[in-house]
């Protein structure tokens, strides 16, 4: 799973976004463009490569704003990119990198 192969398809428009989230997506205000901002800036921090679903990642990265977002993507290995979630990292979970998972003691 390479990032340089997510962003190429992003940069082709070669992406579809989960119908079940785009209406969570809205509430979030978060926008096809800030997501295209994101993966191309972003970086993988935990891949899922043994999903049930078919393989899938989590990418954080910033908009053009400044705007953390963490995208989960799928169907990483067909011709379209499915994104399947998008959203702000909440600080009660990740820290302040955004990248790491906070752990509960």
């Amino acid at each position: 799973m390479k990032i340089e192969l997510i962003r190429e398809k992003i940069r082709r428009g070669k992406y579809i976004i989960s119908f079940t989230h785009t209406d969570k997506m809205r509430l979030r205000k978060i926008k096809a463009e800030d997501i295209e901002e994101a993966i191309i800036k972003g970086a993988i921090i935990e891949p899922y490569p043994d999903d049930p679903r078919g393989a899938s990642c989590l990418i954080l990265g910033l908009t053009s704003k400044g705007r953390p977002l963490h995208i989960v993507c799928g169907r990483l290995e067909e011709n379209e990119i499915l994104i399947i979630t998008a959203y702000e990292p909440d600080a009660e979970e990740w820290e302040a990198d955004w990248k790491t998972r906070k752990r509960g003691d």
